[in-house]
């Protein structure tokens, strides 16, 4: 193999596996040691800076990051990353002071944004520092989009939304609400220079089976739909026998916000087992905690309309299966349930919808109604008009609705100034040693045995009496610090010179999980195989260095290190050293560019 390039970016951004699984690849070490420190507030701009809501992710992000950290591989559960952002939402000062300036002479482009979602409102946060105009249009009143619209307040309270929103409309944007967008065309007409489309996947998806046409859409609901009626204060009760059709985490938000409306009898029916839910597995156990069954195996067959009104569902029993081939297969047993409902919630699926556009502005849509865009830079087949969100590829989750924000400020920024927009920024990056003496660190070093802490709940009964009340109660100071020291340090990276080395082996003698070897080089399939323990994942890197005086190379699997240091402060050479790494994703603006 050729000696490992670490000067290449994505090297060590790879090996910090949270921050590479975060599609807005937010530092997570670096503002974990800022809150077993005690420093919110700059935890919390570590943050705003990446994935612009702390607060709100804080509580619902679905934590691409969490399966990736390191901490899960060597023992049962991973850092609690998530909500360990909230506690520097929580506990954080006054930030304000710390949002970047706003320059009062623009730069004389003019923008309009559809939406006040995620992936809106990143966009208008990366630009208007830059002096662009903002007119964002948004067809209810307050900004939000489905964080506000679709994630019960029991979840996501009202206030944490306000605010941190609230930090990117007082930045100057001209803030159009109760304004919805009816005309692409005449929106196009109005000499903007960019037009950037984030209005979300607004509809969730129909199952019209018998029944459906006689309940004339009076208890047969989309579960969206019907949670953006409660948000907005329109829906204050549900009938005693709620069913909820889905699996995913909007059927949970259904379910348990039935239950809080004044149901007595709530089932959610899938037609897989629970294995196969695509629901996140905390949001499935809040669940069950609640004491809502989840029922297996049933496909809906009927609704059983009387006289206009909705009695019950009917079901067959099917076995679950995956074929060879890797398709789900539903076979039928030929038993029936039929189950009492006055309300069917539906979460099956969303859907995009876009009749606004009109279909001859040079927009192309594909098959399933979603416009053809790039997906790299977002921008549609017009130009002018770039797309991100739900509203670029279908229903995701907040943080992805964010990165793609990003990238698409860049791209507005690129296309504004005449740049190829396939050129993209480059990250930045630092490597800074972390040695202060022969055995002292500027980091925490040492691996902690503490086992991941739970979050504490308010009383359950309490919890399930009020659709506002926040469930989660947030880790406290000491928690919170017990928690931090589990994160490993994965940034503080082992660093090695090979031209210092003497091939003693004594860093070999003391790496606690067998991750250093000197071999002969060779092919790269070989020298995995020959390691001491050899390195089967293909997922994460091996390093190999220069050949040493003996012709040798030192061979590390970056797969199971520990980022513990031991080798460098065992090294007599220090050949071994400790880097702390850190990764800043581009974007159009960051506040650690000179202000405007």
């Amino acid at each position: 193999m050729k000696p490992t390039d670490t000067n290449d970016p994505e090297y060590f951004h790879k090996v910090v596996d949270c921050q590479y699984a975060c599609p807005a690849h937010t530092p997570v070490p670096e503002y974990i040691r800022l809150i077993a420190a005690g420093k919110y507030s700059e935890a919390y701009m570590v943050n705003w800076e990446s994935n612009v809501f702390p607060g709100i992710l804080g509580r619902t992000c679905d934590r691409p990051c969490e399966p990736a950290c390191r901490r899960g591989r060597i023992e049962e559960k991973p850092v609690a990353i998530c909500r360990l952002k909230r506690v520097c939402a929580d506990k954080k000062e006054d930030i304000k002071n710390l949002l970047p300036e706003i320059p009062k002479e623009k730069n004389g482009f003019k923008l309009a944004i559809i939406g006040a979602g995620p992936s809106a409102l990143t966009v208008a946060r990366d630009l208007m520092p830059m002096g662009y105009e903002i007119d964002l249009f948004e067809a209810t009143d307050k900004a939000g989009g489905f964080m506000r619209q679709q994630i019960p307040s029991f979840r996501l309270p009202e206030k944490v939304i306000d605010e941190e929103t609230g930090y990117i409309l007082d930045m100057g944007v001209n803030a159009h609400f109760n304004t919805r967008v009816e005309s692409m065309k005449e929106l196009l007409s109005k000499n903007y220079d960019a037009v950037f489309v984030g209005t979300g996947a607004p509809t969730g998806r129909q199952l019209k089976l018998p029944g459906f046409e006689q309940d004339q859409g009076k208890s047969i609901q989309v579960g969206v739909e019907w949670l953006a009626q409660v948000a907005f204060g329109h829906v204050t009760e549900t009938p005693k026998d709620v069913i909820v059709i889905g699996g995913g985490n909007t059927a949970m938000d259904c379910c348990r916000t039935a239950l809080r409306l004044g149901a007595k009898n709530v089932k959610v029916l899938l037609r897989t087992p629970i294995s196969a839910m695509v629901a996140s597995p905390w949001e499935i156990e809040d669940t069950l905690a609640e004491g809502i069954p989840i029922l297996e195996n049933h496909n809906p067959l009927e609704y059983i309309v009387e006289d206009g009104v909705l009695k019950a569902m009917k079901f067959e029993l099917i076995e679950y299966s995956i074929s060879e081939d890797g398709r789900e297969v539903f076979t039928p047993t030929g038993q029936f349930e039929t189950i009492d409902c006055s309300l069917v919630l539906l979460a099956i699926g969303q859907a995009n919808a876009f009749p606004w556009i009109e279909r001859d502005l040079g927009i192309e849509f594909n098959k399933v109604g979603l416009a053809v865009v790039d997906d790299v830079t977002f921008q549609s087949t017009l130009p002018k008009v770039f797309f991100g969100g739900d509203a670029a590829f279908g229903p995701k989750n907040i943080i992805t609705a964010v990165a793609q924000g990003h990238q698409a400020a860049i791209s507005i920024d690129l296309f504004l100034q005449g740049k190829e927009l396939e050129v993209r920024p480059d990250p930045s990056t630092n490597l800074l040693s972390q040695k202060m003496s022969i055995h002292d660190w500027s980091y925490a070093s040492m691996v902690t045995e503490e086992r991941r802490h739970l979050v504490p709940h308010v009383d359950m009964e309490e919890a399930i009496n009020s659709h506002t009340l926040e469930v989660e109660l947030g880790f406290d100071a000491p928690t919170a610090l017990g928690e931090a020291e589990r994160c490993l340090n994965c940034d503080v990276e082992t660093v090695f010179t090979a031209d210092k080395c003497i091939e003693c082996d004594a860093c070999i003698d003391i790496c606690p999980v067998d991750c250093l070897n000197f071999s002969t080089n060779g092919e790269e399939a070989d020298l995995r195989r020959n390691l001491h323990i050899p390195a089967l994942n293909l997922a994460q890197p091996i390093f190999v260095s220069e050949h040493l005086q003996t012709g040798r190379v030192m061979v590390k699997d970056e797969d199971v290190c520990l980022h513990c240091g031991l080798c460098a402060e065992r090294c007599p050479t220090s050949a071994w050293d400790m880097h702390k790494f850190l990764y800043i994703s581009p974007k159009a603006y960051t506040s650690n560019q000179p202000k405007a």
